[in-house]
């Protein structure tokens, strides 16, 4: 574990292969494939976003995205192969717009998107969530976060392991001052890089919805429904997601020996 601004673990040789978390977990929700992709001849990189895993909150305006390109110029990756989940995939979508010829190639799982206006459904899952946390009911808002958004294969220990990380940004988040991120203009269509956007059949409507239409707004975009699966398919079916991933990253990457 070692930390910029953010706490990152960084190992492997080959191009350049970084993973974003989820807002429901953190760096260690990639615990799973972390060590086939390195197997598979990349150099892996992964990171707490501020609030989360081992990162402390934020004390005055950030963005995630500038973030994550500062710990980039930090290690001096000049251009890596993205993958994204959830808010994960938010952040590299907008990495990817803002600095488009930093990203080679991006795989986003049950992603959000710049701009997307909440369903009815999301909302009210906010709304439940914001309920429990105000009344003191932080195991109660873990709970809620576990049954939305894990999928029907995911197993007793990926619970536990989801409960833990959703736990901990908990107790990170109320512990500090609320920071907003200041407004930028994410224009998707400056989006060069191969996209594989990839929802699960067992999702909230939102992000199954922006999967399916991000091909028709990004130049290079496939779109692509898993049946089994809820938010977080990385988590639910580690090995399946991560040939996957694989699969799509050998088309655009030359991975080491």
């Amino acid at each position: 574990m070692r930390r910029t601004l953010l706490t990152y673990d960084d190992d492997g040789e080959g191009p350049e292969l970084l993973l974003l978390h989820s807002s429901v977990c953190d760096r260690r929700m990639w615990d799973p494939q972390w060590r086939m992709f390195l197997d598979a001849g990349y150099r892996v990189l992964r990171c707490d976003f501020r609030g989360f895993g081992d990162t402390p909150a934020a004390d005055g305006p950030y963005r995630d995205a500038d973030d994550v390109a500062d710990l980039l110029d930090a290690l001096g990756i000049g251009r890596t192969a993205v993958v994204g989940s959830s808010f994960g995939g938010r952040v590299a979508l907008e990495l990817a717009a803002r600095r488009p010829g930093r990203v080679t190639a991006l795989a986003l799982l049950s992603a959000g998107a710049p701009g997307h206006e909440p369903s009815a459904t999301l909302r009210e899952f906010d709304e439940r969530e914001n309920a429990l946390v105000e009344a003191g009911d932080l195991a109660g808002a873990v709970e809620l976060n576990v049954a939305t958004w894990l999928g029907p294969d995911a197993d007793g220990n990926t619970r536990a392991m989801v409960r833990l990380m959703r736990r901990r940004a908990f107790d990170v988040q109320l512990a500090a001052e609320d920071v907003e991120q200041p407004g930028v203009t994410v224009d998707l269509a400056r989006v060069t890089a191969p996209t594989l956007a990839v929802a699960g059949a067992h999702d909230l409507p939102d992000f199954r919805a922006v999967a399916a239409g991000l091909p028709a707004t990004l130049p290079d975009a496939r779109h692509l429904e898993l049946p089994w699966a809820g938010h977080l398919p990385s988590l639910e079916r580690p090995a399946e997601t991560a040939r996957l991933l694989l699969d799509f990253l050998a088309r655009h990457t030359k991975p080491g020996p």
